[in-house]
């Protein structure tokens, strides 16, 4: 697993544009803004890229690529068209599925179960309907959460760029692949229910 993911917090940042069909995000070090990791859509195909720039956006599906700072995959993030509810895949640098998101149905703010390579419930992403607030949990135990960052009234109604910080608890080891989907977790968020 790559070293980096051994930082708990990381600040998400969607790049702006008005007539964009690829979604990329910069992953930063909030307290240096250093930049730690880059997401990319590399390889979008015509049909979805057209699609796009219509209603059915949600549905389309997603290919994202996060690479570290020299260019070495972390993981790799993947949605095949999405009609009710979505489930996303999450693959490591090794191209080795890890775990799946499963969107619930019917729920307030989002919920998704994280899933391992075999369908047994790793942990829970819940959200809550009054704001951009997720917290990842097993059982009663906190393992993390996504917070919106405010960007300001003219990139907020103008753009559907957002940015994010993302926390990890410590009790999460540096080498534990639950990191990786925690990180995963805050794109598939923002291109499930926020594109």
């Amino acid at each position: 697993m790559n070293s980096i993911l051994k930082h708990n917090t990381f600040f998400i940042k969607e790049h702006t544009g008005i007539w964009k069909a690829a979604n990329s995000y910069d992953i930063l070090n909030p307290d240096t803004n250093e930049l730690l990791m880059e997401c990319r859509e590399p390889n979008l195909g015509f049909f979805t890229k057209m699609f796009r720039f219509t209603k059915y956006k949600r549905s389309t599906p997603f290919n994202v690529e996060i690479n570290d700072n020299l260019g070495k995959r972390v993981c790799r993030i993947k949605r095949g068209v999405s009609i009710w509810r979505s489930s996303v895949e999450v693959y490591d640098e090794n191209e080795t599925l890890i775990g799946k998101f499963r969107q619930r149905l019917l729920t307030l703010g989002g919920k998704f179960d994280l899933n391992d390579p075999n369908g047994q419930l790793l942990f829970t992403l819940e959200g809550k309907w009054s704001n951009f607030d997720y917290t990842f949990k097993r059982g009663e135990n906190k393992l993390g959460m996504i917070t919106k960052k405010w960007m300001g009234v003219g990139k907020e109604l103008f753009t559907s760029a957002d940015n994010y910080i993302v926390n990890i608890e410590s009790i999460i080891a540096s080498n534990d692949t639950n990191r990786i989907l925690i990180l995963a977790s805050a794109i598939c968020i923002d291109m499930v229910y926020y594109e």
